[in-house]
């Protein structure tokens, strides 16, 4: 039955328009794929017996439910937690701003910002190499207290900029590292990657690496969204989100190739009506956030949405991502164009795992 479904709809796209390299043209001006690249060709949905429905109640009526592997809350499945957020901002982020206490005269004590480069050890813990005579390593030498502050830069593709991007503080005390230490020769490596100009001063006398060693560590999410303190054990567990460094290039993608999908998707799988304004926020290993504006009951008022869009498993490449994402869109068109194949659990969409996480009356 599935299969069936699948050719249906792979039928219907071959029959609209040519097949070009690996991009399929919208049908009926709606639907377009991700040109997958790498000779990879288009992924179908695979709705597998144990695939649970994981929906909400939208526009504001009832709440979310789950029935995936007997979790109590989707945010559990479908959405990064703060730890591998964090985790995620120190990764992508090569440099940020280092908060000493300042030891000049006149302004003893009061915070000095310098900006500075950065990698990170195998515990996520921020190592910098600095000079001897820059001011901020003259701080440390009376208060070794500082924190480090590193901001996910929106580029100027992206949807989050300015204050509605990712970013995290970590405190706490800062130490030179031992030349003989275990994983040095890791850290030379790794910073002679992320910065070209290492290498010419690497092994300077005047140069040496110093290793940040967290006693806080605080995640901010964007403007007016999550903000809290992390365990800084937790933040050493979690990983990296792996479509971090793509992220922003395919959520440019997607909004500017994909708004015609978008919209079908706010319609028929988000329930929305009166639909003015469908945006992609972020993607990540486990989905991603669709921001929809809608007309409101009174005339001249906007009700902003913010849904959460799961893939049905994590995913572990950027191709892998283009095609749950495909998934999504297929589902849409066919619940746009009527599809019923039959059962409950086989109408379109009935299987994206959904949740409505913000609502906002402009």
């Amino acid at each position: 039955m599935r299969f069936d479904r699948c050719a249906a709809f792979l039928l219907s796209l071959l029959a609209s328009a040519a097949v070009e390299g690996f991009v399929v043209p919208s049908v009926n001006s709606r639907l377009s794929a991700f040109d997958l690249g790498g000779g990879k060709a288009l992924q179908t949905v695979n709705r597998g017996p144990n695939l649970a429905a994981v929906t909400t109640a939208v526009n504001g009526e009832g709440t979310a439910t789950a029935e995936s592997n007997g979790d109590e809350s989707p945010d559990l499945n479908i959405r990064l937690n703060v730890n591998e957020k964090a985790r995620t901002v120190t990764s992508i982020c090569t440099s940020g701003t280092l908060c000493t206490v300042s030891s000049s005269d006149g302004i003893e004590g009061a915070p000095f910002g310098s900006f500075v480069d950065y990698v990170l050890d195998d515990e996520g813990l921020p190592v910098l190499l600095m000079n001897e005579m820059s001011m901020h390593t003259m701080n440390i030498r009376d208060n070794n207290m500082v924190t480090l502050f590193a901001q996910i830069g929106g580029s100027s593709g992206s949807e989050n900029k300015g204050q509605d991007v990712s970013r995290c503080s970590i405190t706490g005390s800062i130490e030179r590292i031992d030349d003989k230490a275990s994983d040095m020769d890791l850290i030379r490596m790794r910073y002679s990657i992320a910065h070209s100009y290492a290498d010419q001063v690497i092994d300077s006398p005047k140069f040496a690496f110093y290793r940040v060693q967290p006693k806080k560590i605080y995640f901010v999410g964007g403007f007016g969204v999550l903000a809290k303190w992390v365990p800084v054990e937790e933040y050493k567990a979690a990983a990296p989100d792996i479509l971090a460094r793509e992220a922003n290039e395919i959520v440019s993608r997607l909004n500017s190739d994909h708004g015609e999908d978008l919209f079908l998707t706010a319609e028929h799988l988000l329930d929305c009506a009166e639909v003015e304004n469908v945006r992609v926020t972020a993607v990540d290993r486990l989905g991603l956030d669709i921001r929809v504006t809608k007309r409101g009951p009174r005339r001249n008022k906007l009700i902003t949405d913010e849904f959460r869009v799961g893939f049905r498993i994590p995913v572990i490449s950027v191709e892998d991502a283009k095609s749950e994402i495909l998934k999504v869109f297929q589902e849409a068109w066919e619940k746009c164009n009527g599809y019923d194949w039959g059962g409950d659990t086989n109408v379109p969409g009935s299987t994206v795992p959904i949740l409505k996480i913000a609502e906002d009356s402009l």
